[in-house]
């Protein structure tokens, strides 16, 4: 499941207009964010808090801008954007676990037992099933909270949205090998998370 992302109907072309951009035509840059920002709203808004999505889609472009000349043109720009994106997430987690940003606080009886439901899950394809759950929602949140931001980020793309390890490794810009790891540890410090949660509500 690799984030494709939108290509403009009409204009020219992504790799004409940064090179435009690049040449001195700043100003066309708007036409890339105008052409990616539901793509990147899309991809902030499944990894950081509602609160913080504007202010991390920003800080994306800011920094696809500021470093658009490291562009090879040897992938889709849309794919590199979303490499740009989730390091602008993984940042806010890292700044948000520096301030101790997470919430805490005991369950109630509907995420006692979506936490009940996520323990028993043995495979991993029944875990997958239920954390796409509605109401397991803010339990993840809170629970995913409690990881560090490597952990976080590669067990939200593997085991929360179907990325494959491979589609991951891309993405982040890691080997296969180091987000196999992490996937398994991250997915069992999640449980130990939840585990965590159950124990403080009981």
């Amino acid at each position: 499941m690799s984030e494709a992302g939108p290509r403009a109907t009409d204009g020219p072309p992504d790799e004409e207009v940064i090179r435009r951009v690049l040449a001195g035509e700043v100003d066309l840059f708007v036409e890339l964010i105008t052409r990616y920002q539901q793509h990147v709203g899309r991809i902030v808004a499944g990894h950081v808090r509602h609160d913080m999505v504007e202010e991390v889609a920003h800080d994306a472009f800011v920094r696809a801008y500021t470093s658009l000349r490291t562009f090879s043109f040897r992938v889709p720009f849309a794919h590199w954007l979303a490499r740009i994106a989730l390091r602008s997430c993984y940042d806010a987690w890292r700044t948000a676990a520096a301030r101790k940003e997470v919430p805490l606080g005991g369950l109630g009886d509907e995420h006692q037992q979506a936490a009940d439901r996520l323990l028993a899950a043995e495979s991993g394809e029944r875990f997958e099933d239920l954390v796409r759950q509605r109401d397991t929602a803010e339990l993840l949140h809170t629970a995913l909270a409690q990881l560090s931001p490597e952990n976080r980020m590669v067990v939200s793309l593997v085991h929360l949205e179907g990325q494959s390890v491979r589609e991951a490794a891309e993405l982040l810009g890691w080997s296969v090998v180091n987000v196999k790891v992490r996937a398994h540890r991250a997915r069992q410090q999640l449980r130990k998370n939840l585990e965590g949660l159950l124990r403080e509500a009981t």
